[in-house]
Parts: C-alpha cells; structure tokens; sequence
C-alpha cells in the first residue's frame, strides 16, 4: 500500500472499493493458508493486515515501511502490530508485499533478499499493477518504475528464487473501461494538459457499494480463472526447495 494513497483518501482508506475489493480477492487467494504472524512488506498504514487479522487468517502483524517516521506498536481489535523500517530476519510463514516490486528499482534483487531469509514452507503474496501500455500519471504520482504482465511477474519471482503456486489478473471487469481512460490520459499528458496524479478518490456511498458489489460477482465467477487481463496481476509463491 502507498502512503501516498493513504494521505489522497485519509479515513476513506478503509471502506474504499479498491482496498476493500483487493483486499477480499487476497483472501480468496489465501484460501486454507494461515499464519500466526504476518508480515507485510512496504505496508503503509497495514490495512491489508488489518484485513487478514479481521478474517482470522492471522493473529497479529508486523508491517514493514522505510518511509515510516518512527518505529511503534499498537493494538488492532485486540490484536498486536508493530511497524518497523526494516528487518533482519523472516521467521514469518505468510508474507505480503502488495503493490510494492513495482516501486523498487531492482525488483529481482529486492525480492531476493526476501526469499533468502524466508522459512521453506512460507506463503509469499504479492500484488503489482498490471500491463505496461496502462502508465500514465497515476503511475508517474506515485513513483512506479514499471507494471507488470503476469508473465513478467512469473519471471521476476522465479528469478528470486522462488516456485509459483499460482498467479491470476483482478479487476478485469474495469479493465477496458480504464484502457480507455489511461490512452486519453496520454494524449492529454502529452498535450500539456494533465498532470502527475493519483487515479484514486472517494466516491458517493452508492458507487463506492456498486464498485465493491462488481468486485465481489468477479471474485467468485472470473477471479479464479483470468489469466488474460486485468489492472493487478496476484500472485502466491514459496521458497525454491
């Protein structure tokens, strides 16, 4: 999660259909897979740890960020989270990193290091934007060095040592309407006349429930089949035995 984006949506963060959707798609991944710590790398505010404790597929969190002010602990409906700048070590056995890869440099390298430090029958979930012809602002806002095909990720996670389990695309059924957007969005950057800015906002009750309603009829009829297109590719991964 961006703390970018957190700053944009504020206390929305929680029940906007974007978190809340990919949130409920993480966990329909996650399926039979538990853990009594998780650890969710490049966190921001942990609201997907927030949502993992909520659905009782882990029992605290420790969220990791190098952009955090300071290091804390704090209680989550009766749960504990520590929010840490780094580790030295992954005793965890599920581990997030959710639209992070795509905001480092050295994507193979940074998720190497992870998966040297990871225990052989870990979980890793991971989550990036998908399909390079989508850049636009919202990407250049938020400091990504690129997006993803499903098989670019596939590449990279194999690369850094690790098997994939599966890997799948979400939000499909937004995906030609926001095709359609981001090329209007070019031509209009290439004019002069939009700017760097985040795609995300706060929308009336009644679009941010029909949003999430959409979401929740992909996530059980196309979600586990779309290996085709979507704006995030999902992907779960364990250490090379």
């Amino acid at each position: 999660m961006d703390l970018k984006e957190e700053q944009v949506l504020g206390p929305n963060i929680k029940g906007h259909w974007y978190y809340v959707s990919k949130g409920r798609a993480l966990q329909t991944m996650l399926r039979g897979v538990g853990a009594a710590d998780v650890l969710d790398v490049g966190a921001g505010s942990g609201e997907f740890s927030r949502q993992l404790i909520d659905a009782d597929i882990c029992r605290s969190a420790t969220c990791v960020d190098t952009n955090y002010p300071d290091e804390r602990e704090e209680t989550y409906n009766g749960r504990a989270m520590r929010f840490v700048r780094s580790v030295d070590s992954v005793p965890q056995r599920l581990i997030l990193m959710m639209d992070v890869l795509e905001h480092v440099e050295d994507d193979i390298g940074f998720l190497t290091q992870y998966a040297q430090m990871m225990e052989h029958d870990a979980t890793l979930a991971i989550t990036v934007p998908a399909m390079q012809f989508l850049w636009s602002g919202h990407d250049v806002f938020l400091e990504h060095h690129r997006r993803y095909t499903r098989g670019q990720l596939e590449s990279v996670v194999r690369a850094a040592g690790l098997d994939i389990l599966e890997s799948r695309y979400f939000f499909g059924l937004l995906f030609p309407a926001v095709v359609g957007m981001r090329l209007t969005d070019r031509v209009c950057h290439a004019m002069g006349t939009k700017t760097a800015a985040t795609a995300l906002k706060a929308y009336p009750g009644w679009l941010n429930g029909l949003l999430i309603a959409t979401h929740d009829v992909e996530r059980h009829l196309l979600f586990p089949f779309n290996r085709l297109a979507g704006l995030t590719v999902f992907c779960l991964a364990r250490p090379r035995q």
